[in-house]
């Protein structure tokens, strides 16, 4: 019957061998109830859909967009401006269109000081978005 050894010696050892057949067979059932059950678990409404077309609406608020120089000269949407202007401008944007952005482009020469001068007033006028413009072109 296969569960002993024919070894003269009258004592039998266990056999340490497993017999797969059953677990295999185990297996294939299982696989083919899971064939022919899984197209049924996955039924869907066919639906014709209406078309339409539609672009989206971009609204892209107001901004301002500030260059710097090396020099710590100012530029206001290409027009030259001051220091000190700057704090009463900015408030007045807000005031106008809390949404407004600011670009900063600054000279790759500009002392950070001035940079953050810039953001620490924009800050205190209430500007909440602040970016920075720069040349992607340049490696």
């Amino acid at each position: 019957m296969g569960f002993g050894s024919m070894q003269g010696s009258g004592r039998q050892a266990p056999m340490a061998e497993i017999n797969v057949v059953p677990l295999v067979d185990v297996m294939l059932v299982l696989l083919i109830i899971f064939i022919i059950t899984a197209p049924l678990l996955t039924h869907s409404v066919k639906i014709d859909l209406p078309k339409a077309e539609s672009t989206a609406n971009i609204t892209r608020p107001e901004h301002i967009e500030l260059a710097i120089r090396a020099d710590g000269s100012l530029f206001w949407n290409g027009e030259p401006a001051e220091l000190q202007q700057l704090d009463s401008r900015f408030a007045a944007k807000v005031a106008q269109a809390p949404e407004t952005e600011l670009h900063i482009r600054a000279d790759k020469l500009a002392h950070y000081e001035h940079v953050a001068r810039i953001m620490s007033i924009a800050a205190k006028a209430g500007m909440t978005r602040i970016g920075f413009i720069t040349d992607p072109s340049i490696q």
